[in-house]
């Protein structure tokens, strides 16, 4: 059976980034390693390292994107969380299997190569779950 192996990253939408630091860098003392441009995702990212795992500020670049109409519709808040799996093909048959609603029924491309797929909310108590599976890496 597929393992999840970590809590990967809880991702958090806010209409400015440099406001939202605010808080989670300058109060809570969390370094902020990088900022990325996200095209494909319509959105600018901020990483914020926890240990084994980060905190995601999650900027819209549009205002038609996935991510702008959460904060039109719901505000800024937390957006998703995001598990890492060992395999996430057989995790998402897995969860075909058992009823599972996904909006990804099989793995698509995300950044750095990762396999990626999202859980409706609607199978999750209302919470937004992201899967990934690290690439393999070359002999």
């Amino acid at each position: 059976m597929p393992t999840i192996k970590r809590i990967d990253h809880i991702a958090i939408v806010v209409d400015d980034i440099p406001s939202a630091l605010t808080f989670w860098r300058d109060a809570l003392g969390l370094e902020l390693a990088h900022v990325e441009d996200v095209p494909d995702q319509e959105s600018i990212v901020a990483f914020l390292p926890t240990g084994e795992s980060e905190i995601e500020l999650v900027k819209p670049t549009t205002d038609t994107s996935g991510v702008a109409k959460f904060l039109q519709k719901r505000g800024a808040g937390m957006h998703h969380i995001c598990l890492e799996v060992d395999d996430i093909d057989a995790m998402l048959a897995h969860l075909k299997e058992k009823g599972v609603q996904l909006i990804h029924e099989t793995a698509i491309h995300g950044s750095g190569g990762k396999k990626i797929a999202f859980i409706h909310p609607k199978s999750t108590s209302g919470v937004l779950v992201e899967l990934y599976e690290l690439p393999t890496p070359a002999p």
